[in-house]
């Protein structure tokens, strides 16, 4: 099996002007005249972590990676103005020029499947292929799946803490009253709901769940953004003009090489979309990880991301 690259540190780091209001920060590594590729993180509000550099040969890659608005090192934190998925695409692109790359790799894995899936449609002409991990369509039905009901009846355990910040008559619609709380203008009551939504996701992010992982979205700072981010977006159908937008528009980016890697016992993003997605995207190549959750870092989807990787390293070479 494949595994990371060893511990690396970026050649370049700093902060961009974005807007008026927002300036994300970015890294890049492994080496400037390398094949491009940038990296697009989950959440959305989840932010970078160092482990993300090491799926890039360093010898090889000129890897960017960023944390998208309102996450991590970005400002403000947990911001909510200006942050739609058109505005993350225009920092795409900004980035893109900002480094004079013309052509790069996406690469992404759950939201950042589909940030990845809705910058490819939106400039076609700029990717050279595409890396998805976790596919994410953000399709209503996927949404009341982790949500509203389907993930808690595999993990009712980790569904209580969940379900009972909300009160009962309000548990209808778990997402419309996480966001009233994760807007509210009381501090406490934003970071207890943040904490709540954020480890449940944690909870269920393995195929064997993680206490460390748990322990990391009980964090302020990160609860905080990712909570406030994913609710956001998904009150607002990450504002896209349609339920079903990136289907619908996958005839624009099937000529793209696209690498599809999906856990099999995937809870958060459930196989069914990226099956969808393989349906209407015959060309992309499809690998399914038989003992996996969601996680990246789960070791046969570590090994299927870098794998793909070194396959593109290893065609450019020849």
């Amino acid at each position: 099996m494949a595994e990371l690259y060893p511990e690396i540190e970026p050649f370049d780091s700093g902060k961009y002007v974005v807007s008026d209001l927002h300036t994300i920060y970015y890294e890049r590594v492994g080496v400037p005249d390398g094949i491009p590729v940038v990296f697009l993180h989950g959440g959305p509000g989840g932010g970078l972590v160092p482990s993300y550099r090491q799926y890039f040969d360093p010898s090889a890659f000129h890897a960017i990676l960023f944390d998208q608005r309102g996450s991590g090192r970005s400002t403000p934190h947990a911001e909510l103005r200006e942050n739609t998925t058109w505005d993350l695409i225009n920092d795409i692109e900004a980035l893109r020029n900002k480094f004079g790359i013309d052509k790069w790799c996406v690469f992404g894995g759950s939201w950042g499947s589909t940030l990845s899936l809705a910058y490819a449609i939106s400039h076609p002409d700029r990717c050279l292929g595409l890396i998805l991990r976790g596919i994410f369509l953000t399709r209503r039905k996927e949404l009341e799946w982790f949500y509203q009901y389907g993930a808690s009846e595999i993990f009712p355990d980790f569904w209580e803490r969940f379900r009972d910040e909300i009160p009962e008559d309000e548990r209808h619609d778990f997402i419309s009253a996480y966001h009233k709380r994760l807007t509210s203008e009381d501090e406490s009551v934003r970071l207890s709901a943040a904490r709540a939504w954020s480890v449940w996701e944690g909870s269920t992010s393995k195929l064997y769940p993680s206490q460390d992982l748990m322990d990391h979205w009980e964090g302020a700072h990160e609860a905080l953004s990712l909570a406030r981010i994913e609710c956001h977006y998904f009150t607002n159908n990450s504002f896209f003009p349609s339920e079903n937008y990136l289907l619908e528009n996958v005839d624009k980016i099937r000529h793209i090489p696209t690498v599809i890697v999906q856990g099999r016992y995937d809870v958060v993003c459930p196989i069914t979309s990226a099956w969808d997605l393989h349906k209407a995207f015959p060309e992309a190549h499809l690998e399914i990880v038989p003992d996996a959750g969601h996680s990246v870092s789960e070791p046969g989807i570590t090994s299927a991301l870098v794998g793909a990787m070194d396959r593109i390293r290893d065609a450019a070479r020849r």
